[in-house]
């Protein structure tokens, strides 16, 4: 709980320092055109000062998981003196993120951090974006091995699968339907999680519980609250829902809240304290997990640092400072490599008051 603690202080600062440059960015228009937060229109700052450009591109707009990775990853480059751009399409769609990549390309950064909207689609505009010279890493969603330089993990897949059904299953004693709503279904981080709750419900002391469908809401806010809707029509006896998706769980939330399903249905998974306060002080949702996105994105970006400087190439065994996160080390991720920033943590009534205050 200490070290948690010091990374909400962390978080805290991130987004103190950053709300008073929120307003000097400027919001693309027209289609799949996003967010650019770094720069006024037409101003390049790397002219004639030094600065090297780093870009992120995250899943889409309107997601407040990724502002606040974003806001790590800006915090993260700007330590480092650099000039940080923000972007993310206005849908979460391969085409949309390739068509930013190519611009970035024309653009000369100097790196691209990914959130991968399908694992493999990106792969011709990743492998051009490496042979120009770009440092290429991706971010909690992962693209494949040979699209990247390395990958930068917020936990460890197999503890966050595994500890969802955990707990899930004590919601509900250890028996009755469940349903998981997940983002979209190429999101390889959700559809790694899924597996491993897929393997932990294979265990005999799950015998009872049933996983009876994966829905899809694809990270919009309006498809997973018809999502949820759909869920418990077609399943009315559903005991519990698992959204390890920040926007699926804020939404089945209000379902479930408006519904006024506290004492039939559970609800658990991958949530912002901020929005998930009141679900978790109703009871709708008895507990939840996350990481701190902030720390992803503030790990991304020196990770992004160090690629470029060639302190790092992405190979395994190579370690780096990331900044207030301290000394991180390069592991094995099957073809390629990752790095871990830690465990998930468990938000419940006896600490939400404390986190929804800190992102």
């Amino acid at each position: 709980m200490k070290k948690m603690l010091t990374l909400g202080l962390t978080a805290v600062m991130a987004i103190s320092l950053l709300a008073g440059c929120g307003n000097n960015g400027n919001t693309g228009t027209g289609d799949n055109s996003g967010t650019n937060t770094a720069t006024d229109a037409g101003k390049n700052t790397d002219s004639g000062s030094g600065k090297k450009k780093f870009a992120i591109i995250f899943k889409n707009t309107g997601n407040p998981y990724g502002e606040k990775m974003m806001e790590g990853f800006k915090k993260a480059i700007e330590e480092k003196g650099d000039e940080a751009i923000l972007k993310a399409p206005d849908q979460p769609t391969a085409e949309a993120q390739i068509q930013m990549i190519e611009e970035l390309i024309s653009q000369k950064v100097d790196s691209i951090s990914i959130a991968g909207n399908d694992p493999d689609a990106l792969q011709p505009a990743l492998t051009k974006a490496m042979k120009a010279g770009i440092k290429v890493s991706s971010l909690d969603s992962a693209v494949n091995a040979q699209s990247r330089n390395t990958h930068v993990n917020q936990a460890d897949p197999e503890r966050i699968g595994r500890t969802l059904i955990q707990g899930v299953s004590e919601m509900i004693g250890g028996e009755g339907e469940i349903a998981i709503l997940s983002a979209t279904s190429q999101a390889t981080n959700q559809n790694t999680w899924i597996e491993w709750m897929k393997k932990e419900l294979e265990d005999p002391k799950y015998a009872n519980v049933k996983l009876v469908k994966v829905a899809y809401g694809d990270d919009l806010r309006d498809k997973s609250v018809s999502e949820t809707e759909a869920l418990l029509k077609s399943y009315p006896n559903l005991k519990a829902i698992i959204a390890p998706t920040t926007v699926g769980i804020a939404a089945a939330g209000k379902v479930l809240t408006d519904k006024g399903l506290k004492d039939k249905v559970k609800l658990t998974g991958l949530g912002l304290p901020s929005e998930m306060a009141e679900y978790i002080e109703s009871g709708i949702c008895p507990w939840m997990y996350l990481w701190n996105p902030i720390d992803v994105g503030y790990l991304a970006g020196f990770t992004a640092e160090a690629l470029v400087a060639g302190e790092i190439t992405g190979a395994v065994g190579e370690k780096f400072t990331a900044g207030s996160l301290g000394d991180k080390e390069i592991v094995a991720d099957g073809d390629g490599t990752q790095i871990m920033l830690g465990d998930p943590f468990k938000f419940d009534a006896s600490n939400i008051a404390e986190w929804k205050e800190v992102y």
